[in-house]
């Protein structure tokens, strides 16, 4: 088997694993009715997002951007770090935000006994 089609097909499954991942979060996002859900189905399209811009962001053959004499001498392909740390950052931020609206989600809990969302859009002040 040839090195470059394994390469290929391992990049086409990472790349539909993280569309499908978005797919999936998506479908919770819009469909299903209950808030923890939607928390749940936003953060798994956040996944998803991190997942192809690491995809995205690979290079065949490429070395860590660490500058020593012994890789200077040989001239290598270097992978680009930006978006290695853009999603470090994302992930950080996305926990943050899950945490948030898990938070803002126990205080509707509290107030009204209910997560529907139905339910809640129904009340009246």
């Amino acid at each position: 088997m040839n090195l470059g089609n394994n390469l290929d097909i391992l990049t086409i499954t990472f790349y539909g694993s993280a569309i499908l991942l978005i797919l999936i979060g998506l479908y919770a996002a819009l469909v299903k009715r209950s808030l923890i859900k939607i928390v749940i189905g936003l953060s798994i399209i956040d996944s998803g997002v991190h997942l192809l811009l690491v995809s995205i962001g690979y290079l065949q053959g490429g070395t860590a951007p660490i500058f020593s004499p012994a890789v200077i001498d040989k001239n290598p392909v270097m992978v680009d770090p930006v978006p290695q740390a853009l999603v470090l950052t994302a992930i950080v931020i996305g926990f943050a935000v899950t945490a948030v609206a898990l938070a803002l989600v126990i205080r509707l809990y509290r107030h009204h006994k209910t997560v529907n969302i139905d339910e809640i859009k129904n009340l009246k002040w």
